[in-house]
């Protein structure tokens, strides 16, 4: 038996449990791994909310770092013993060991330990389809990062500087905007007190940016458009404040024929190849410096109630582990 968190109806922080499970064999195509460190996303309160519905009962978490302890048939590339990690699913990271198939799978490099792998990979690997896919970066480019304290802005923040970016970022608090502006941010505007389509048109000299990442949702989503120069995209990837009301396209058009998407960390890395890839160079800006992964909170598993609710508080900054 082995201990994992689970949810039988949706609800507050509170419906999460502490249960005993029972694993079984491992299942062909997957391996069995012990569970070092795990991650802490916003998609994690979507799934116990509901907003992101999963059959229940069901486990709960996207993203994990531990050792393989068992291998199915059929898997190949790992043996008892590796050092991985995971980001995107299936769910069911809040736990002590999991199977999971052996092609979401990805070797750590051995400088990257599992707290810093369980950090990183959700938040990383969207950070870097964010910049390098969906909107592609270059030298030169002004963006505007929503959030830019929590996971992925830190993250975004330092890649995108690195790639010759000048960086607009959101934040609540002082304290917070002095955190992003030590990690690349150039510009952050602190939203509590200040308008940020205003403040981006004024740094932009009123042209606007090219690209904003938004992972606010409902409160930010207007301003956002407010903020974009013509044929900017809008690149709406979270909903912390609420979903994104019905849009009228002819919106776009009115603001200078507008591109807006809504990505998945799981359409980008849906094929084993791009997963690979993405991991790579999300592995090549850490281990070289460029990006360095804030772990600015840790909690035990057992009390992944208490970190959730914090999250939602807006009382984390950087990225959070759960500890098994």
């Amino acid at each position: 038996m082995t201990h994992a968190i689970r949810f039988h109806q949706t609800g507050g922080p509170e419906v999460l449990r502490w249960e005993k499970v029972s694993l079984g064999g491992t299942p062909a195509g997957e391996v069995t791994m012990r569970h070092e460190a795990v991650g802490l996303n916003f998609i994690d309160i979507y799934h116990r909310i509901g907003l992101y519905p999963l059959p229940l009962p069901s486990g709960i978490g996207l993203e994990g770092a531990g050792v393989v302890t068992a291998v199915g048939s059929g898997v190949a590339d790992l043996k008892v013993g590796d050092r991985v990690a995971y980001a995107g699913g299936p769910v069911g990271a809040y736990a002590e060991e999991r199977h999971i198939p052996a092609d979401r799978l990805v070797k750590l490099p051995d400088g990257i330990s599992f707290k810093t792998a369980a950090a990183m990979m959700l938040q990383g690997l969207t950070a870097q389809y964010l910049l390098r896919r969906t909107y592609r970066v270059q030298p030169g480019d002004t963006i505007l990062i929503h959030a830019a304290a929590g996971g992925v802005g830190l993250i975004v923040c330092q890649w995108a500087k690195a790639l010759g970016a000048n960086v607009i970022g959101t934040v609540g608090s002082d304290e917070k905007a002095a955190l992003v502006g030590a990690h690349g941010c150039d510009h952050p505007i602190v939203y509590t007190r200040e308008n940020f389509t205003q403040r981006v048109r004024e740094i932009t000299a009123g042209e606007g940016v090219p690209v904003v990442y938004d992972s606010i949702g409902k409160d930010t989503f207007i301003g956002s458009l407010d903020c974009l120069r013509p044929l900017g995209m809008m690149v709406t990837f979270g909903n912390a404040s609420g979903p994104v009301p019905p849009l009228d396209l002819l919106e776009l058009s009115k603001r200078g024929s507008l591109f807006i998407t809504r990505p998945s960390l799981f359409a980008y890395t849906a094929k084993r190849s791009d997963l690979l890839a993405m991991a790579t160079e999300l592995f090549e800006v850490v281990v070289s410096g460029k990006v360095k992964i804030e772990v600015n909170q840790t909690y035990a598993l057992k009390d992944a109630a208490l970190a959730q609710a914090d999250l939602v508080a807006r009382k984390t900054t950087g990225s959070t582990v759960l500890l098994p």
